[in-house]
């Protein structure tokens, strides 16, 4: 709830070296990410949406998650949460975030909002290529 009430790097970079826009039309959800990378480290990241409070607090997660990262590290990341999201499973819970762990029982208890939770990690992957 904290990452919906106070979405973390809710804003443009306007000097972003890439940036992407996906959509959720299920649902209505729109949502751009914004990146700057520093030689392979991803420096800055950010997003701005109309969307859901589960795209909201999962873009939120992610930019979190994602700055500091190498892009090659960034990408495992997508590909990890995504497929987590996809078959509501994760390898060892025991290592997941609090957030990650949110948002894998909130696709469990409600898979219709799958696409929700994985719109910002779609569309950064996007933004880094």
């Amino acid at each position: 709830m904290d990452h919906i009430k106070n979405a973390r790097n809710f804003r443009a970079i306007d000097d972003a070296g890439g940036s992407a826009s996906g959509s959720n039309p299920l649902c209505g959800d729109e949502m751009t990410v914004y990146v700057r990378i520093e030689g392979e480290r991803i420096s800055d990241v950010a997003f701005q949406c109309t969307c859901c409070g589960i795209s909201m607090a999962s873009a939120s997660i992610m930019t979190e998650t994602v700055r500091g990262k190498s892009v090659e590290d960034a990408k495992r990341m997508i590909a990890d949460v995504v497929s987590m999201l996809e078959t509501h499973t994760a390898s060892s819970r025991q290592s997941m975030t609090p957030e990650r762990l949110a948002l894998l029982e909130t696709v469990t208890k409600y898979p219709a909002r799958r696409r929700c939770a994985a719109l910002a990690w779609t569309t950064l992957e996007g933004a880094l290529t």
